[in-house]
């Protein structure tokens, strides 16, 4: 049981990760592979900003600014640079690396004994792993919120458009470089905020810490448009935290079958090709009770 409760409030802060994700990936429909850098450097900043002094929340926000930047980066590269979206991305995500061992000093950085989200009087008294999930929740239902009032307003309408077709949103007179700027600030603004959340949660950063990390998130939208199918713009935010807490709990059965921790970066490929592959596998079945009930396929 320990394992399950520890395994949600991983999920709902790897959900945060997954919310920044699905704003470039779904909203946006910008391919972003800054994410593998964006994630150590929140990470980096936070723990560095906490050694050095700084108080929890104040890290926290530095991580968020932290990710803000590497998104404008990759969205002055590609807008005015005129870089290709995945070389943009790769470049600042490389670049990155180097920043965040200048940021740690060294590939990796222990948090002990020093304060973090986690470690104040409130959380002191919960039982043990129930602070993750009372941070993640918090967390999670703030930026849901925020996210969910912000593309319901005449900005929030732009930045869709401009993912949904450019063309039309520059008839309309919509900057649409600026919305590419905006949306990849704000998404790896999140990327980085959970960099920072999981730094604290796990007492380190680590300069390779990203690898693998775009799957994760993209393997958590997967899940959660695949489990709840068509739902609100509000209800796909939930989704995607949801399907983040239900790929933990998948990693966690796998480890129970007595696979090793070694395996999960392969192990996360192939459950994410599984739930790319299952409309495919849903349209067949389809087609095959069809045709055992005598319809042709059209």
């Amino acid at each position: 049981m320990t394992l399950v409760i520890s395994t949600i409030g991983q999920g709902l802060l790897w959900g945060i990760l997954a919310l920044g994700l699905y704003l470039s990936f779904r909203i946006l429909n910008f391919p972003d592979m800054t994410v593998e850098g964006t994630f150590p450097f929140g990470a980096a900043v936070c723990v560095t900003a906490l050694i050095h002094g700084a108080s929890p929340l104040l890290a926290t926000l530095f991580s968020f600014i932290a990710g803000m930047i590497t998104g404008a980066v990759t969205g002055l590269l590609y807008t005015k640079g005129r870089i290709p979206i995945l070389l943009a991305g790769i470049l600042t995500m490389t670049g990155v690396y180097s920043v965040n061992l200048r940021i740690l000093g060294k590939a990796n950085v222990g948090l002990l004994n020093h304060a973090t989200l986690l470690t104040n009087a409130f959380f002191n008294k919960l039982p043990a792993n129930f602070p993750t999930i009372i941070l993640g929740l918090i967390f999670a239902i703030v930026i849901v919120v925020l996210l969910s009032l912000f593309l319901n307003t005449d900005l929030g309408q732009a930045f869709i458009a401009t993912g949904d077709n450019e063309k039309m949103a520059r008839s309309l007179g919509i900057n649409t470089d600026n919305m590419k700027i905006l949306g990849l600030m704000v998404s790896n603004g999140l990327i980085g905020l959970a960099g920072g959340l999981l730094a604290q949660n796990g007492g380190y950063a680590d300069v390779n810490m990203g690898i693998g990390t775009m799957v994760i998130g993209l393997a958590a939208i997967i899940i959660g448009e695949v489990v709840y199918g068509n739902l609100s713009l509000t209800g796909r935010l939930v989704a995607v935290v949801i399907g983040s807490i239900l790929y933990r709990l998948v990693l966690l059965l796998v480890l129970q079958l007595g696979f090793s921790t070694n395996d999960f970066k392969l192990i996360s490929a192939i459950i994410l090709a599984i739930c790319l592959m299952l409309p495919l596998f849903q349209e067949k079945f389809n087609v095959r009770k069809l045709l055992k009930r005598g319809v042709k396929k059209p």
